[in-house]
């Protein structure tokens, strides 16, 4: 029997097409979206679901969708889905990172130009029967330095636009390396740098708690007077509010906005201001990149269905059915190695090294990789799945190496990552035992057996005495439970590492108490993604 794919929303009859000629049985039903009950009540009968930004596929649909083996988002964004309760119930979610890279670059270029211009001001004037030529005075956006936040994927196609307009371009990037920014003809500056100097600033990251408000009143005013700043990425980056008042006070000329804190938006602080450019989320908006990111779903669901190839998917690794089982717990592993190293390391990374011991050596370690990579950079760039995280790895110049080897220890295989930048080296080793459970086994060089939890605390410390009690009271009196503690040093009264396994998120105010205690070097917050 045909896989069955039900198609909610809007997608061109060509991609439609793409399933019936790879064998799939198609319902096109592109108004379904919008009607819960409907959807819920016939979604049991489907093996796929592919969707735009219409349907919501909410954890109670889900619930709903007994056969449902793939949800496919013709897009990037996957907010509409619930993948935590996708992922419980065994759905793979796929997306389609790159379709509409080009589209949303080049609204940030046209915003620009608008903002510099004025342009909807003048046309709306204009098309009012006045001739109020001196009014709109504008500026050129040759010679002027763009600041690009973000130069990854739609951030790099911005800055080789910019270029080309005989823009000056710096780039923050905290990925992004100084042989790649050279090749790119991009700048690469510090975020202060980058505020103090830019004419126009541009963001190009996702919505992360790293990035969350990212301009704001104080980052405004390290910026020149007369700076111009465009979002075409998402709202939440920028303070609207903060951002309305400098605008009113003439620190900021103009600002052109595709996104906002809250959407739809029916209201913002920026509405109304003076040489402000708004549009209702039109980034991805085209004919041609509606039309690319609708066939490469297709393309991709109908793979997966038919012949069980999985890519571009948000929660699964791109690997065969037979290497499932014994990849599954390694996977998660490499994932947790790093999330840990992208969560403590601040500065740019310009080499990784992975290092596959004993049995992991003999496993499909591209899956590995990707997952440990995807790990990596997830707090820099949200929607990162195992697919396209070596590929931004490698737009970001960053060095990437394997090493395979035959067992050299007491564990029958384990993975290590090693990464460095410009003034540390940072590694960190783990294994799986027989339960499947993650395991960190070595971080800095020091030996310890850590089990992985969601949430998790490291310190870092002289090896004094006190720190078993300093870190417990302070805990303890913060309402704080630690479910495991794990202690390691490299020689007596050298280094200390702490890896704490708490089991809530620990408040920001605690850990700032910790570090205000001239005995801890350092205390970060851990969040792995372990179910």
């Amino acid at each position: 029997m045909a896989p069955r794919v039900l198609v909610s929303d809007e997608l061109s009859e060509t991609a439609v097409q793409i399933f019936r000629d790879r064998g799939v049985d198609v319902d096109f039903q592109p108004k379904l979206g919008k009607d819960k009950e409907k959807l819920a009540e016939i979604i049991g009968n489907y093996d796929g679901l592919a969707i735009r930004s219409a349907t919501k596929a909410t954890e109670k649909l889900i619930a709903a969708a007994t056969n449902l083996k793939v949800i496919g988002r013709a897009g990037i964004g996957v907010d509409n889905v619930d993948i935590p309760a996708a992922s419980r119930r065994g759905i793979i979610v796929m997306n389609t990172p790159f379709g509409n890279s080009i589209t949303t670059a080049e609204h940030a270029i046209a915003m620009m130009f608008a903002v510099a211009r004025q342009l909807p001001a003048a046309d709306a004037s204009t098309q009012a029967g006045k001739w109020e030529k001196s009014k709109f005075m504008g500026v050129e956006i040759t010679g002027k330095t763009l600041g690009v936040i973000g130069c990854g994927n739609i951030g790099g196609i911005v800055c080789q636009r910019a270029i080309g307009l005989k823009m000056h371009v710096i780039g923050y990037d905290p990925f992004l390396s100084k042989e790649r920014a050279l090749e790119m003809g991009v700048e690469k500056v510090e975020l202060d740098e980058l505020f103090a100097r830019a004419d126009f600033i541009t963001l190009h990251v996702p919505l992360t708690d790293k990035t969350r408000n990212i301009i704001d009143k104080t980052a405004i005013a390290k910026m020149k007077d007369g700076v111009r700043i465009i979002n075409c990425a998402r709202g939440g980056l920028v303070v609207e509010a903060d951002l309305a008042e400098a605008i009113k006070s003439g620190k900021v000329a103009g600002a052109g906005f595709d996104v906002f804190e809250v959407e739809p938006a029916e209201a913002s602080p920026l509405f109304g201001l003076p040489n402000v450019v708004c549009t209702p989320h039109l980034g991805a908006a085209t004919t041609e990149a509606q039309e690319n990111v609708a066939l490469q779903v297709a393309e991709q669901m109908s793979d997966y269905l038919v012949k069980g190839a999985v890519s571009n998917a948000i929660n699964m690794p791109s690997i065969t059915a037979e290497e499932a089982p014994i990849l599954k717990p390694y996977i998660k592993l490499a994932d947790c190695l790093g999330a840990f190293v992208g969560q403590v390391t601040e500065t740019p990374i310009k080499e990784i090294e992975i290092l596959y011991d004993g049995a992991t050596a003999e496993m499909n370690t591209k899956a590995l990789t990707s997952a440990l990579l995807a790990g990596l950079i997830r707090t820099q760039v949200a929607d990162v799945n195992m697919v396209s995280a070596p590929v931004m790895i490698k737009e970001k110049g960053i060095v990437l190496s394997e090493v395979k080897r035959d067992k050299t220890g007491v564990f029958d295989g384990y993975i290590k990552l090693t990464v460095k930048t410009d003034d540390m080296s940072r590694s960190i080793a783990g294994t799986c035992f027989s339960d499947g459970k993650p395991r960190f086994i070595q971080i800095k060089g020091i030996n310890l057996d850590a089990e992985v939890g969601r949430n998790m605390v490291y310190t870092t410390n002289g090896d004094v005495p006190g720190i078993i009690g300093l870190l417990g009271t302070t805990f303890g009196d913060a309402g704080v439970n630690i479910a495991n503690f794990q202690l390691g040093r490299d020689r007596a009264g050298g280094d200390a590492i702490a890896l704490l396994y708490v089991d809530a998120p620990v408040p920001e105010d605690v850990l700032a108490k910790l570090r205000e205690r001239k005995e801890i070097d350092s205390a970060k917050p851990l969040v792995f993604n372990i179910d």
